[in-house]
C-alpha cells in the first residue's frame, strides 16, 4: 500500500516514472486476471473451505450448519487431535517456548530436536536423521547437496512435485522413467552407467493414485546396476508395513533402501515438519550444505513435542494400523460393488476416478451438501482427463462413517450420471 501511494503521488505530480510504474502494474493485473479467468473457465479453480474446529473425522465448516464427515485429510492414524499428542505439544510449548528465532546451526537446536531426530532414525532403523520445516524442504535440500554434475538421478515420472523441484535444483544428469515401468528404469540405468553415482528416486506410495512403488524390483535393479535408492514415504510412514515403518517394510527391503524422506505432517501428528534419514555421513553433509536446513528456522517446540508423542504411540502398538487397513478395504470393496472405479492398491488413498474436471468438482460440492467433505482433483494436480475425487480413510472413521460416505457417493453419482 505504501508503494501504491508513492506511485499515485508520482502520477499526480507529473513524474514520468509514476506513469511507467502505473502502466507496469496495470499490465501485471491484466496478465494475472487473464490467467485466473482461464483457470475458472477450465473448471479447475480450487476454493479453500474454512474449517472452524479441530481436525478429525468430524469437523465444522464455515457457512455450513452441523457437523461434517471429513474424508479428505492426511490424518491417517487420527493423531492430529489425539489428547496425548496435544498434551505433549502443550508441555513442549511451556518448557521450550514458542520458537527459536534462529536456524539450527546458530542457536536453534534444542535437546528435543536432537531427541526427535534420534527417535526417527531408530524408528526407520537408520543411522541418523535431520529435521526440516517440511518434507518439501527435505526434498529441496537433498539432491542439490548430494549430487554433482558427475552423477545421475533416475526419477519416476509421477513423483511428487517436491521431488521434481528438488531434482531440478541439482546439477546431476536427469533421467525420467515411465511410471512403475521397470523395463524403462532398467534401460535408463544402463544408459546411466557412465556416471559416478546413480540414484533412483521414487515415491513409496503415490498420493494421487494410491499405488505403491515396486520396491523389490527397484532395489534388485539398483543392486544389479550399482545404484542407490531414495524413497519419499510421506504417504506411507506410520501405517504401511506391519509396524508402520513404510513401504520398505511392507515390501521387505528396509536394508536395501539407502535414503528415506518423510513427513511429520500426515500420520505423525499432522502439524508440520519433514526429515531425511539414512547414512550418518549423508546427514552430516546435509547439515553443512542443505539450503532449506541452513536458512530456515528450527521446527517450533510444540510441533516437535507432538510428533515425538505420535511416534511413541505408534511404536507402542500397531492396532491402529490394522484398524485402518480393515476400514480401507471396507470402503474400496463397497465402492467397487456400487460401480465406481477406485484407483491404486489397497491404500487408504482411494481415488474415485471420474475423468471430467467439472464432474469431479460438482460431485464434491454435492457431497458436501450431504455432509461429506471430499475434494475433486483435476489438472494440473493430475493429468488432463484423469480428474477424480480423492477419498482418504482414517483409523478414526467408524464403519458407519464409511458406509454413509459410500451411500452419499452412490446418490450423487446417479444424480450426475456417473453411475447407471
Amino acid at each position: 500500500m505504501m508503494w501504491a501511494g508513492r506511485v499515485l503521488r508520482a502520477v499526480l505530480s507529473g513524474d514520468p516514472r509514476g506513469h511507467r510504474a502505473q502502466s507496469a502494474l496495470a499490465q501485471l493485473r491484466g496478465i494475472l486476471e487473464e490467467e485466473l479467468e482461464g483457470i475458472r473457465g477450465a473448471g479447475t479453480w480450487k476454493s479453500e473451505r474454512v474449517i472452524t474446529s479441530r481436525q478429525g473425522p468430524r469437523i465444522h465448516v464455515d457457512g455450513i450448519s452441523g457437523g461434517i464427515l471429513n474424508f479428505c485429510a492426511n490424518n491417517y492414524l487420527g493423531l492430529s487431535s489425539h489428547p496425548e499428542v496435544i498434551q505433549a505439544g502443550l508441555q513442549a510449548l511451556e518448557e521450550f517456548g514458542a520458537g527459536l528465532s534462529s536456524v539450527r546451526f546458530i542457536c536453534g537446536t534444542q535437546s528435543i530436536h536432537k531427541d526427535l531426530e534420534a527417535k526417527i532414525a531408530r524408528f526407520h532403523q537408520r543411522e541418523d536423521a535431520i529435521l526440516y520445516p517440511s518434507c518439501f524442504d527435505a526434498n529441496a535440500g537433498l539432491f542439490e547437496a548430494l549430487l554433482t554434475p558427475e552423477d545421475a538421478v533416475l526419477s519416476d515420472e509421477l513423483n511428487h512435485a517436491s521431488i521434481i523441484d528438488g531434482i531440478r535444483l541439482c546439477k546431476a544428469h536427469k533421467y525420467r522413467y515411465r511410471h512403475l515401468d521397470m523395463a524403462d528404469l532398467e534401460a535408463k540405468l544402463q544408459e546411466a552407467q557412465k556416471h559416478r553415482l546413480r540414484l533412483v528416486a521414487t515415491d513409496g506410495a503415490f498420493s494421487m493414485d494410491g499405488d505403491i512403488a515396486p520396491l523389490q524390483e527397484i532395489c534388485c535393479l539398483a543392486s544389479q546396476y550399482g545404484a542407490l535408492v531414495f524413497v519419499d514415504e510421506c504417504h506411507a510412514t506410520g501405517f504401511l508395513g506391519a509396524t508402520g515403518r513404510g513401504t520398505d517394510e511392507l515390501l521387505g527391503v528396509m536394508d536395501q533402501v539407502t535414503i528415506i524422506n518423510s513427513t511429520l505432517g500426515k500420520a505423525l501428528g499432522g502439524a508440520s515438519g519433514g526429515y531425511t534419514t539414512g547414512p550418518g555421513s549423508l546427514v552430516s553433509l546435509l547439515r553443512q550444505r542443505a539450503r532449506p536446513y541452513l536458512f530456515s528456522n528450527s521446527l517450533p517446540p510444540a510441533v516437535v513435542g507432538c510428533a515425538s508423542k505420535a511416534l511413541d504411540l505408534l511404536m507402542e502398538s500397531n492396532a491402529v494400523i490394522q484398524s485402518m487397513a480393515a476400514k480401507t478395504q471396507r470402503f474400496r470393496s463397497k465402492m467397487e460393488a456400487a460401480g465406481f472405479t477406485i484407483s491404486g492398491a489397497n491404500h487408504p488413498i482411494c481415488p474415485v476416478m471420474l475423468g471430467d474436471a467439472r464432474l469431479a468438482s460438482c460431485m464434491a460440492d454435492d457431497m458436501l451438501k450431504r455432509g461429506i467433505f471430499v475434494i475433486g482433483f483435476s489438472y494440473p494436480v493430475v493429468p488432463k482427463g484423469k480428474a477424480r475425487i480423492r477419498v482418504q480413510i482414517s483409523a478414526v472413521h467408524s464403519e458407519e462413517d464409511i458406509d454413509r460416505c459410500v451411500e452419499a457417493f452412490v446418490e450423487v453419482g446417479r444424480l450426475h450420471g456417473a453411475l447407471p
